[in-house]
């Protein structure tokens, strides 16, 4: 190649090197990146994807008035965003299904969960640009 064989080893260690370094970086970048989406969220990512709703007072279906409040977990910040515009439309998905239940449905954690469970399904039909991850019941008051 080159007239001078100290050239042309050098040239060679320093495209072994950089080759080296280069698989090294992209390894390194997909092993954390992959680490990353399958760990579970931590929770200060929760709460940056999570919107609470305001109080919610209906009456239930044996003429008993309920309070109650949630809190919605999302997959990303675009989901959140979107049900924060759509306020209106879940706080109506939450009072047609607490109009459906009895003060009885929520004496155990069975019935909290499936209404979590029902509306977290219906709130996920009308979302676009993610899904909800979890509802949790975060107050309830029945009287």
């Amino acid at each position: 190649m080159f007239q001078n064989r100290l050239i042309n080893i050098m040239l060679i260690i320093l495209v072994a090197l950089t080759l080296i370094g280069v698989i090294a970086l992209v390894l390194y970048t997909q092993v954390f990146q992959e680490a990353e989406a399958e760990g579970e969220p931590t929770i200060d990512q929760v709460l940056e994807r999570s919107v609470e709703t305001e109080e919610i007072t209906t009456n239930l279906l044996s003429n008993h008035i309920i309070r109650s409040q949630f809190v919605f977990q999302l997959e990303n910040e675009g989901a959140k965003q979107e049900l924060e515009k759509r306020n209106f439309q879940i706080e109506n998905i939450i009072i047609q299904q607490l109009s459906d239940m009895r003060d009885a449905d929520f004496q155990g954690s069975e019935g909290i969960k499936e209404l979590e469970g029902r509306i977290r399904s219906e709130v996920n039909q009308i979302m676009q640009e993610g899904q909800v991850v979890q509802v949790y019941m975060n107050q309830r008051v029945i009287q």
